[in-house]
């Protein structure tokens, strides 16, 4: 059996169906295991389950960010192999976003509203990263992850001691995301200069703390 070649009309309309399943529908990840699956649920106060839930809703508006800024990244890759990577990570990024949105619903919360703006937006990065070239979008990659790996461990240092189900799945997600920079690094990333992860850094806390309460 032969492997199909897809066109870039045919990468285009699977971003758009990715897209509609991220924002409205059921992302395909790699059905890995949810990480909270086996823990007691424990008793929160109001304020706690708000408090979490919001936080969830900041984290699941983050993957769906990584969502978009993969597919866009995959879409103008140069290298099929840089390609490959960035597809395989957005689905493990999948896996984040079921997660979280179970997470968002045992908490009776919900997903932001701003969830379309900041994925177009997170696209339109990406795609301009792989239009740079490979080594750069990788290092984009490196810088993402990077910054989302501390944004956790915020969070963690947020989350109720007790409250072990959101800790192990934000624990796991971590994990995820120190790989994925650990492999773009390896793939020969090129570091980004301070000015650009300033800005990202500025971008990430405007959608936090936005997130937080839309």
């Amino acid at each position: 059996m032969t492997n199909r070649h897809y066109t870039p009309v045919d990468r285009l309309l699977q971003n758009v169906d990715t897209a509609l399943r991220t924002l409205f529908g059921h992302p395909l990840g790699t059905h890995r295991p949810y990480p909270a699956e086996a823990l007691d649920e424990v008793a929160l106060d109001e304020q706690e389950r708000r408090h979490v839930a919001a936080l969830m809703r900041i984290n699941h508006t983050g993957e769906v960010c990584a969502q978009a800024l993969y597919q866009g990244q995959a879409l103008t890759a140069q290298l099929p192999e840089t390609r490959q990577r960035m597809e395989r990570s957005a689905r493990e990024e999948n896996d984040h976003l079921v997660w979280c949105m179970n997470r968002i619903d045992e908490l009776q919360g919900r997903g932001s509203l701003l969830n379309p703006l900041f994925f177009a937006g997170s696209f339109a990065i990406g795609a301009a990263a792989g239009w740079a070239g490979d080594r750069w979008s990788l290092g984009f990659v490196v810088e993402t992850e990077r910054q989302v790996e501390e944004h956790l461990t915020d969070h963690l240092d947020r989350v109720p001691e007790r409250d072990e189900r959101t800790r192990a799945i934000l624990e796991q997600m971590k994990v995820d995301e120190v790989h994925h920079a650990q492999v773009a690094k390896a793939a020969g990333a090129t570091p980004l200069p301070a000015p650009l992860r300033s800005a990202m850094r500025l971008a990430s806390q405007v959608m936090t703390r936005s997130v937080y309460w839309l």
